[in-house]
């Protein structure tokens, strides 16, 4: 019998090669979005529109869709990128980013509590951008604060939700060809799901907590 999956940010990209190939494994899958795109409705996902993981009305609407089905895997992979410098500082665009970054899969993961089980796993897209160890080039500061934040809150989840047997992965998922990457990175869309699906599957309560690459090797804090 196959799982019943939540998977934010299911519309395009990494989000919706996710859903197509856990859709093509039997699972059930509850794909949320502010806006379906054709591709979504046509994946065989129950689609949950009206998501914006951003506010917290966007994820009432996730809330109430549910109501009070089981969830075996919650994946928050919503996410937004802008560009910031010393000499291009926009502070609106960072906040946007922790909104939607670090507080939205808190929230989601919050709201989805009574839904998740003993067993259940919930999986934290983040970004090796979220590196302090990592991070030799500067820049993006939003981003990377956003999800250096995210790190310790999927750290966080992971110890407080240990006691109720559900374990956390807090997971990169590559260099992607995707439109954040403006289609430059040296992974498809398809194989990064893969490799995210298998890390979801590899996880447990006893490796709960750790930041792993999508290939599987563990990244630096």
């Amino acid at each position: 019998m196959g799982q019943k999956i939540v998977i934010t940010g299911a519309n395009r990209g990494i989000g919706l090669a996710m859903v197509q190939a856990w859709c093509a494994k039997g699972d059930t899958v509850l794909a949320t979005c502010r806006e379906p795109s054709a591709a979504l409705l046509e994946s065989g996902a129950k689609v949950i529109d009206g998501v914006d993981v951003g506010s917290a009305d966007g994820v009432m609407n996730l809330q109430n869709a549910l109501g009070d089905r089981r969830v075996d895997m919650l994946y928050n992979n919503a996410g937004i990128m802008s560009s910031e410098t010393v000499d291009g500082m926009n502070f609106d665009s960072i906040r946007d980013q922790f909104e939607v970054n670090t507080l939205g899969p808190l929230r989601v993961t919050m709201a989805l509590l009574g839904n998740l089980h003993a067993g259940s796993k919930v999986g934290l897209m983040t970004s090796r951008m979220g590196s302090i160890a990592d991070n030799t080039s500067g820049a993006r500061y939003g981003y990377r604060a956003s999800k250096a934040a995210l790190n310790a809150v999927g750290k966080s989840l992971a110890v407080d939700l240990s006691e109720r047997g559900i374990a956390v992965a807090i997971l990169h998922p590559g260099w992607v060809q995707t439109d954040m990457t403006r289609q430059s990175g040296n992974l498809t869309a398809e194989e990064a799901a893969s490799d995210l699906i298998a890390r979801m599957d590899a996880l447990t309560l006893e490796n709960s907590g750790t930041f792993w690459h999508s290939d599987g090797s563990v990244l630096p804090w």
